[in-house]
């Protein structure tokens, strides 16, 4: 049995960022509110800014936060911010691929897996546990829906 959960330290990271995001747009706002040091089209565009950077980073953390377990002939993946749970005999695989990606000197990895119903699954290496076991699992019971893919 693998399963593939998403990194404490790549979320802890993330944490910090939003965290100083959301201090700076704070500091930001309370400076126009009560101080008005600079222009306000200077506080309309940093606030503007701030906030879509908030609001993507979140929608990144809470999209990529899912649990997929894979043994026993299927593949479970589990999103419970969403609340789904479905589980995927490895027949219903159609295909899936291993995308390698070298730079600065560190390679990345992500491997994507497209089932029958028409959904799919991304998971790297640098945001996932268990990443190298997951492959190794796909190599052993989905071998010919593997899709060969060149080193970019």
């Amino acid at each position: 049995m693998v399963v593939i959960k998403p990194k404490g330290s790549t979320y802890f990271s993330l944490g910090i960022i939003v965290v100083a995001l959301l201090a700076g747009l704070i500091l930001i706002l309370r400076d126009f509110a009560y101080k008005g040091s600079f222009g306000f089209w200077f506080y309309l565009i940093a606030a503007t800014l701030i906030t879509l950077v908030l609001l993507m980073l979140l929608v990144k953390m809470l999209a990529g936060f899912r649990f997929i377990t894979a043994g026993r002939d299927q593949i479970i993946i589990k999103m419970p911010l969403r609340g789904f749970h479905k589980a995927y005999p490895v027949t219903d695989i159609l295909a899936w691929e291993e995308e390698v990606v070298l730079a600065n000197k560190k390679e990345f990895k992500q491997l994507t897996v497209a089932f029958a119903d028409q959904q799919s699954i991304s998971v790297s290496n640098h945001e996932h546990e268990a990443y190298s076991d997951l492959v190794k699992y796909l190599i052993k019971k989905a071998p010919k829906q593997r899709i060969k893919s060149k080193k970019a």
